[in-house]
């Protein structure tokens, strides 16, 4: 009681100090959009205000630091986590260019100014211009609030980072190594092997220790402290190897992407928990460093001025430079600017380590620093100057970008909904995680979940058991902010009442598990499958999950002959692309030759990792067993009796499941049949299949392109 009245400043209350602090996080983006002031920038200016040096509300202590340095490698966590891994690797040498071009021309501005304008010495020079060569992805929460992390100039910024910081860091180590005489025949061998020993070990062992724990452990507070278990590991062996934390938290982040799809509950977990605590801390700590009585030190503000327009000029340069390199738009050139034109954390770890090297005294006994105080001033200061650009700079060019995706891309009318029926509860978070990463991006409304009760069933027991498995599938779904339109409904079976609701509810997409105690074959598909595909026409999928679809490795596709000459070829195909757009996994088709033709053609408007083998004889299905690996998901483009691509050996399928593929994952798929065909084959001018086709999402718009012009 008498801590918390206690008046005196800075507070020392741990809960006061916390009630400030999280009424700050809720209050600046309130005001912030009042003042049409980027969310991040007015978190800096919170944390100025309430800081040492403003009202001294808090004091930036051991805790602000703590959580502000775990929401500094949460920023560079989440730039890893994000990255399209494919747009990465095949934009590595573009991100290498701007890497260097960041690198290179802000240190040869900032030696020549250091020496001849601010008539620094050599080293100090050096240091001062790998300071402004560095940069930190401090505006990389608004690309990610206005969806824009998969466009090239994003990809590339967030890729140039680890070229660029590397580098300064690189030169940093050698600075302090030359001024302190550490440097001998041992030093450049130490840090390139305890450089490559830190890499691979992130590169390969990481991914596979996190495969290892999704598939065993489905717990979600588990899950998520594992990820900042494996964050901080990457941080800590990046400090062994010489390099600083934010480094190995980055790549911690590649190396757990393609285990933690965007579309996952747990990627909403790490994004909440960062976005709303973490984040703002580092903020508001950065804010609490900058000190506005420098501004009245004329030296000081010589410096700062200097030290802002160098850096900001040189990076602005670099990103024009790229721009024309690579023919982007202004747009993309204005983004790459203000990602890469933010200097916070190895600004300040440089600026610190110079500051902390005493090269001497002088007449008066005063310290001679590598790096004095004017200069460490004037760096607080360029970190604000340059963070305030940035923010701005990051916050037109996304916003302009999205527009413009959004209006190139978006489907009009998009009609999607897809209906999960279910009975068992522990199919109920694989069914719901499939049906998220199968539906369209722009579907925000269009999940049913559906419990079927029977007329002469126990109608207490029944009913509440219903309940709660719709109520689990709202849960799960509720994760990854998906909302699902729950039915509970009476009828005489199954196959009437999921029929029933399919007509109902205008439903294009049905997603059934298998039970697996009930396996593939037999009653199962004889009854309730075969039921239902009797009695609708839309795309059907039946599930047999064995293990979370985030840790698959590969999605092996087989496709029968005709496929694509029937109407459901690319209502299916989008949900197939969708899997691996949202998850990162590759595809590798097994297809004839005329349908591989088909989708090399959508494939190159929509690029994923994707492979092809050229499979026709459905005689030759057991071989690909073979082919199959662990962690693989096998997908078969089934069909019903007596249409186009119906092949003798379907008949099959499910016995070989069961035999051989019971404990693995498969996907089984009937695509949707309509009227849209002349003679069993699709009938393309027909402007109704190709409208329908188009309102899929920018997949379908591309299949119905290539329709037309056939």
């Amino acid at each position: 009681m008498d801590a918390i009245l206690n008046t005196q400043l800075p507070l020392v209350d741990p809960v006061l100090k916390f009630l400030v602090i999280l009424l700050i996080i809720l209050l600046v983006p309130i005001v912030s959009d009042r003042l049409r002031l980027p969310h991040l920038l007015g978190m800096i200016i919170a944390g100025v205000i309430i800081g040492p040096f403003g009202l001294n509300l808090l004091a930036r202590d051991s805790s602000i630091i703590l959580s502000g340095t775990v929401g500094l490698l949460y920023i560079m966590f989440l730039a890893g986590l994000e990255i399209d891994m494919k747009d990465f690797r095949s934009n590595a040498i573009k991100s290498t260019l701007l890497g260097l071009y960041g690198f290179f021309v802000p240190m040869i501005f900032g030696i020549l100014v250091g020496l001849y304008v601010l008539e620094f010495s050599l080293m100090t020079s050096v240091l001062l211009a790998s300071m402004f060569a560095s940069h930190t992805l401090i505006t990389y929460p608004l690309v990610s609030k206005l969806g824009v992390t998969k466009d090239l100039s994003v990809n590339i910024s967030v890729g140039s980072t680890l070229i660029t910081n590397i580098l300064a860091l690189l030169v940093l180590a050698v600075v302090v190594g030359m001024s302190t005489g550490d440097i001998d025949h041992n030093f450049w061998f130490e840090l390139a092997a305890s450089f490559i020993v830190f890499t691979l070990v992130i590169t390969f062992i990481f991914p596979i220790i996190g495969r290892w724990f999704f598939k065993r452990y489905q717990d979600n507070v588990s899950q998520y402290i594992f990820v900042l278990v494996m964050v901080f590991l990457g941080a800590v062996l990046s400090q062994l190897a010489g390099i600083e934390p934010i480094i190995g938290a980055f790549m911690a982040g590649l190396a757990l992407n393609r285990l933690i799809p965007h579309t996952s509950p747990l990627m909403n977990r790490i994004d909440f928990v960062g976005n709303a605590i973490f984040i703002p801390f580092f903020l508001i700590g950065v804010g609490m460093l900058i000190d506005f009585r420098a501004f009245t030190n004329s030296q000081t503000l010589v410096v700062a001025v200097v030290m802002s327009v160098v850096a900001t000029l040189s990076k602005l340069f670099a990103a024009w430079v790229t721009q024309k390199n690579f023919k982007l738009s202004k747009d993309q050139r204005l983004l790459i600017f203000g990602l890469t034109n933010a200097q916070a954390a190895a600004t300040l770890a440089a600026v610190l380590v110079g500051y902390n090297i005493v090269l001497g005294e002088t007449s008066q006994g005063e310290p001679i620093r590598l790096l004095n105080d004017s200069v460490l001033n004037g760096t607080i200061i360029m970190i604000l100057v340059t963070c305030t650009i940035a923010s701005f700079a990051t916050q037109k060019g996304a916003k302009n970008i999205a527009i413009s995706e959004h209006t190139e891309e978006q489907p009009s009318d998009v009609e999607e909904r897809i209906l999960i029926p279910l009975s068992n509860p522990d199919t109920i978070d694989a069914l719901v995680d499939l049906s998220i990463n199968i539906k369209s991006k722009y579907n925000t409304n269009g999940l049913r979940a559906l419990n079927i009760i029977k007329n002469d069933a126990n109608q207490t027991d029944t009913l509440i058991n219903g309940k709660k498995i719709l109520e689990k599938a709202q849960i799960s779904a509720a994760a990854t902010d998906t909302p699902v339109k729950t039915i509970l409904r009476y009828d005489l079976d199954l196959v009437h009442g999921v029929t029933n609701v399919i007509k109902e509810e205008n439903i294009t997409d049905l997603v059934l598990g298998l039970h697996l105690k009930t396996g593939v074959s037999g009653s199962f598909l004889g009854n309730l499958t075969n039921g239902i595909l009797e009695k609708s026409n839309i795309t059907t999928f039946i599930y047999n999950p064995q293990q979370s679809i985030a840790t698959i490795k590969r999605h092996l596709i087989i496709v029968p002959e005709n496929a694509e000459l029937e109407s459901g070829f690319s209502f299916w195909l989008s949900r197939i692309w969708n899997i691996a757009l949202n998850t990162g996994a590759p595809l590798i088709f097994y297809a004839p030759k005329s349908t591989i033709k088909l989708i090399k053609k959508i494939h190159l408007k929509h690029p994923i990792a994707i492979e092809f083998e050229v499979f026709s004889n459905w005689a030759d299905f057991g071989k690909l067993t073979n082919e199959l690996k662990e962690d693989d998901n096998l997908i078969i483009v089934l069909s019903r009796k007596n249409l186009l691509s119906y092949q003798e050996g379907m008949a099959e399928v499910p016995n070989y499941l069961e035999k051989h593929f019971k404990d693995m994952n498969f996907l089984l798929v009937y695509p949707s049949q309509s009227t849209f065909t002349v003679d069993g084959m699709v009938d393309l001018t027909n402007p109704s299949l190709l409208h329908a086709i188009e309102k899929l999402d920018v997949i379908g718009k591309t299949i119905a392109t290539i329709f037309r012009k056939k």
